[in-house]
């Protein structure tokens, strides 16, 4: 499929095409292991947010920085 051949489509049917794709990434995700130091880095950041000692942002927030 071209990206020419995207753009004909309708809108509901891309909207169906991006679910169908964010699940499959979603569930390869989910299978994937992370490694010990990736966890350990999530998991001061986790204890950081939760002592108050960062915050989270929402990607609206992100974005305007």
């Amino acid at each position: 499929m071209t990206a020419e051949d995207v753009r004909t489509l309708p809108v509901e049917r891309k909207i169906q095409i991006m679910e169908m794709i964010w699940e499959d990434l979603r569930e390869r995700f989910e299978r994937s292991e992370i490694s010990p130091q990736q966890k350990d880095l999530l998991d001061r950041r986790r204890a950081r947010v939760r002592e108050g000692m960062a915050r989270l942002l929402d990607w609206d927030a992100v974005k305007g920085l």
